[in-house]
C-alpha cells in the first residue's frame, strides 16, 4: 500500500490523514542491535586513541630521556620533596614572607594619626589623652 503525498510532504504527515502506520514486529530487538552496535563502535574507538596514545607517550619518553626533560608532576614532586627536605631538621613551621610596606609601620603610622587628632582637640580632652 503506498500513500501518494504532495511534494513536501512527510511520512508522518501522511499518517495523520489516515495511512496505515508501519508495524514492525522486529523493531525493537533491531534498535536493540543497533544500540549494541554503537556501544562496540564506541569502544573500539577509545581503544584505538587509548592505543595511539601509548605509542605517543612512548615517543615522548624518548625525546625526554634525549634532551633530559622532566614531566611537569616530576619536577613538581621535586619540588616538594626539596620543601620537606629543608624543613626537615626545623622545629618552626616555614616563615611566611612579608611583603614591604607591612607589619610595624602601619602600627607608627596609627599613633600619628591619633597624635594629629590630639592637637586638635580642646586644650582639657588633650590632657585627658596624653596621660
Amino acid at each position: 500500500f503506498s500513500l501518494v503525498l504532495p511534494l513536501g510532504a512527510t511520512k508522518d504527515m501522511g499518517k495523520m490523514l489516515g495511512g496505515d502506520e508501519e508495524k514492525d514486529p522486529d523493531a525493537a530487538k533491531k534498535e536493540e542491535e543497533r544500540q549494541e552496535a554503537l556501544r562496540q563502535q564506541e569502544e573500539e574507538r577509545k581503544a584505538k586513541y587509548a592505543k595511539m596514545e601509548a605509542e605517543r607517550e612512548v615517543m615522548r619518553q624518548g625525546i625526554r630521556d634525549k634532551y633530559g626533560i622532566k614531566k611537569k608532576e616530576e619536577k613538581e614532586a621535586e619540588a616538594q620533596a626539596a620543601l620537606e627536605a629543608n624543613a626537615e631538621g626545623s622545629l618552626t613551621r616555614p616563615k611566611k614572607a612579608i611583603p614591604p610596606g607591612c607589619g610595624d609601620e602601619e602600627e607608627e603610622e596609627e599613633e600619628s594619626i591619633l597624635d594629629t587628632v590630639i592637637k586638635y582637640l580642646p586644650g582639657p580632652l588633650q590632657d585627658m589623652f596624653k596621660k
